[in-house]
């Protein structure tokens, strides 16, 4: 039987470079359906870090102790990865802006808001010599929270704001119906989002009060401290979440979470009252001034008599200064609850008529609002120094190194695609709409849709197949074999070896053939392609739609349903049966009875021509299907050719394979890594027959395969890493290195190299050490040196850099000496 025995647990990789750890690997530790490896690189870093000074929390050790024995393998992987991710110099933390220092990328594992919050607070704190200044780790902890926390109510904001928003713009559902019933959950949906923003509320609640109270406690004064540390308190929340929670009446929870909010606003309004007031007990601190006054306090301070100054002025005037975002934003607070006057002595009066007066200022119903709002808006978004820009997210910027790697595997992806007579073709970054829509099943919500400028609806291209199915109907073409790489873009959750704008290296044949010819070289194409780009183990599992097909109508899937099924069906490399069942069951409405049939046959898998014979032997319910005998007897034809060329050992037939783009009507394929990296599928492909027709009406057939070189290049630049190589992002071969400012003398030597064909770079610098060291990094392997000595003789000297051996050679003759040299590397 060809049928796959149970394998043993599969490995998932922890640390590496783009490693990510998903819930579906977690979920398999815990079932032991999945074991946890560690990549060489982080197993390196680890075996050299010093062990941690810290102790197991009790409170985390007793909760270890708890766990279910599928509980405890879950935790001690997450644990795992925890390690491996930390870096050997993580530092324990501290309340200073690295609490702020929270990376944004474009592979989704990173919280955009989050990472928002605190870009935000860098620039308002840019500047500032007080950061930190609290210290202490209860300090750090409180304004280590704030991203993460501010970030969930930026989230629950957002998400009500969209849900009202659509619903004050949706028409009312007139019919037979109760008017009670046309909201259709709606009114739930709103309360579920209104008790999340309370939530995120009560927890920013909590936090201004700590904030508060941390700054209470710089106050020398007892009394006043003592005051100031007691004037809010978190028992004022007590009992006003769960009244939201609990209350099932719609207007009562949204009531709810207004008196939330309205709390919330005294909080905030009484930290920055207190902070306020700190800032201004605190003689140390240099406080923001009006242009003109900073105009009067220059004009005070003169020199003494006889030109000395006072002995203490020089250090008076070291003072701490606030950041250029928060002076700015105390200016306005503070002209808002003094009215412009000076500040009197402090007391816990003053304190609470500025919370009362700040807390009208962040009522909505307060123009001075406004004016703070848009203060605080020019501030983060004049985008000075501190605050780095970013990259959308499911994006990435490819540096020096990198490109070297990826324009190398092009040139090997072109050179084989040129090999078997291909031509190139290229076709817009955006089709019509109405072009890609209809032709990638239950994908079709990943295209990008452009915005509507008034013209032709458009959206990105999602793949290279149906721009060229559209080409070869819009130009009447009846045979092409053409080559295409390019970028197309997928609105999909962003994770490792997966983005939304990515390259694709499509080979297609359209045209009419004998049977399994064009399929045939598609797929000993996608071998050499693997082999040549010599990234390691990899296997192309293979099966046909109409072998597929046939096994759905055996089970007894009604064929309105095989397109859906299929799309299930796709799922099982990543997904385990029971999760696939319990969605076909569920969601798909097939009977459990038929479910369990199909999960019996995508079990089928192995050696090509093994499992061939299998299915076709004798009683085989394949052979009494019509579709399935046609398919059967193609692939014995693909077989035969692909053992005869010596690539059937790459080739797993496998009928869990089932693509779930709709246009695919024949042979399908998927070329997945073996290797440690887990990038998933590295390429895929197949026949799709009717395709160019739904554009033209004459029906063009054609093969082809796609190649994710963003997939591909994950794994050759571990590779490298791996390999520990310095990679050399230019081909330079020559060095002119002056020793002076000689540009014309550069122009010179530097245009004889060039025009002779050699890649040559000049440097002007009068220190040979610089010139050397430039070599080095760029990897040159000869330089041409020159100053003062070789021009008086009218010589330059050949420097051989990783030999380190020199020779001086005349002037007219150095070009054929490097020529002789580097033909003999």
């Amino acid at each position: 039987m060809a049928s796959s025995a149970a394998a043993a647990a599969a490995t998932v990789m922890l640390g590496g470079k783009g490693s990510a750890l998903s819930p579906a690997a977690v979920y398999a530790f815990s079932l032991g359906l999945a074991a946890p490896g560690i990549d060489p690189s982080a197993h390196k870093s680890l075996s050299t870090r010093a062990p941690s000074p810290q102790e197991t929390p009790a409170r985390l050790a007793a909760a270890l102790a708890a766990l279910a024995p599928a509980e405890s393998r879950a935790a001690a992987a997450v644990l795992l990865n925890k390690l491996v991710l930390t870096s050997s110099d993580s530092a324990s933390a501290r309340g200073d802006a690295a609490a702020f220092d929270v990376p944004a990328s474009g592979d989704g594992l990173c919280a955009k808001d989050e990472a928002d919050v605190a870009a935000d607070i860098k620039v308002l704190v840019f500047g500032s010599k007080l950061v930190g200044a609290a210290g202490g780790v209860p300090a750090a902890a409180t304004f280590a929270k704030v991203p993460a926390l501010n970030g969930i109510f930026r989230q629950a904001v957002r998400a009500l704001h969209v849900l009202v928003r659509i619903e004050l713009n949706a028409p009312v559902k007139l019919g037979k119906r109760d008017a009670g019933e046309t909201g259709e959950g709606k009114e739930e949906a709103l309360v579920v989002l209104a008790t999340q923003l309370a939530r995120a509320v009560q927890a920013l609640s909590k936090l201004s009060i700590a904030r508060a109270r941390l700054c209470a406690e710089s106050i020398a004064d007892a009394e006043l401290r003592e005051k100031l540390t007691g004037g809010v308190s978190v028992d004022d929340l007590k009992g006003m979440l769960d009244n939201v929670l609990i209350d099932s009446d719609a207007v009562s929870v949204l009531k709810g979470v207004y008196n939330h909010l309205l709390k919330f606003r005294d909080f905030l309004a009484w930290e920055a009252a207190v902070a306020m007031a700190v800032i201004e007990a605190d003689s140390s601190i240099e406080k923001p001034q009006a242009a003109v006054e900073n105009e009067a306090a220059s004009v005070t301070e003169k020199p003494l008599a006889g030109g000395d100054k006072a002995k203490g002025d020089k250090k008076s005037k070291k003072k701490k200064t606030l950041g250029k975002g928060t002076s700015a934003v105390l200016m306005l607070l503070r002209d808002h609850v003094t009215n412009g006057s000076t500040v009197a002595a402090m007391n816990s009066a003053s304190v609470a008529e500025w919370a009362t007066s700040l807390s009208l200022l962040f009522d909505p119903k307060c123009p001075g609002l406004e004016s703070l709002v848009e203060k605080v808006k020019e501030i983060v978004e004049s985008n000075e120094v501190r605050r780095l820009p970013k990259i959308p997210k499911g994006t990435r910027d490819f540096g020096k190194e990198q490109m070297a790697i990826r324009e190398r595997a092009f040139s090997i992806i072109t050179s084989v695609f040129k090999m078997h007579g291909a031509t190139a073709l290229d076709t817009p970054v955006f089709e019509l709409r109405e072009t890609l829509m209809g032709k990638y099943g239950e994908d079709s919500k990943l295209i990008y849709d452009l915005a509507d400028q008034g013209g032709e609806l458009c959206s990105l291209r999602y793949d290279l197949t149906v721009p060229f199915a559209r080409y070869v109907a819009m130009n009447s073409i009846s045979a092409l074999k053409r080559y295409q790489i390019a970028k197309v873009y997928r609105r999909d959750n962003p994770s490792k070896g997966r983005y939304r704008e990515f390259y694709q290296c499509d080979f297609d044949i359209a045209g009419v053939y004998e049977p399994m010819e064009p399929d045939f070289e598609v797929i000993k194409v996608l071998t050499e392609l693997l082999n040549q780009l010599d990234i390691g183990t990899y296997e192309i599992k293979l099966n046909h739609r109409k072998l597929l097909d046939g096994m759905l109508e055996i089970c007894g899937v009604p064929p309105q349903k095989f397109r859906t099924v299929c799309s299930s069906i796709d799922k099982l490399d990543k997904q385990t049966f029971e999760q696939v069942k319990k969605e076909l069951v569920d969601e798909k409405g097939i009977s459990n009875e038929t479910a369990d049939e199909i999960g019996n046959l995508v079990k089928t898998r192995g050696p090509p021509l093994e499992v061939l014979m299998e299915l076709r032997k004798e009683g085989s319910k394949f052979m009494n299907n019509v579709g399935s005998v046609a398919a059967l007897n193609e692939l014995e034809i693909l077989f035969k050719a692909l053992d005869k060329a010596n690539a059937i050992s790459k080739i797993t037939f496998d009928l869990s394979l089932a693509r779930g783009l709709d246009y695919y009507t024949g042979v399908i394929y998927e070329a997945v890594f073996k290797g440690a990296a887990q990038v998933g599928s590295i390429a895929a492909g197949g026949r799709y027959d009717n395709l160019v027709g739904m554009f033209s009406g004459k029906q063009i057939p054609a093969v082809g395969v796609s190649l994710g070189i963003e997939r591909v290049f994950a794994i050759m630049e571990q590779q490298e890493k791996e390999r520990n190589e310095k990679i050399r992002p230019t081909e330079t071969e020559v060095l002119v290195s002056i020793l002076g400012k000689d540009l014309t003398l550069a122009a010179e030597l530097v245009s004889e190299l060039w025009n002779a064909g050699i890649k040559a770079e000049f440097k002007l610098t009068t220190r040979v050490a610089n010139h050397i060291k430039y070599a080095l990094q760029s990897s040159i392997p000869w330089m041409v040196l020159v100053g003062e000595s070789e021009l008086q003789k009218g010589t330059v000297k050949l420097k051989d850099v990783e030999a380190n051996q020199e020779e001086e050679v005349d002037r007219k003759d150095f070009v054929r000496e490097l020529k002789k040299r580097l033909s003999k590397s």
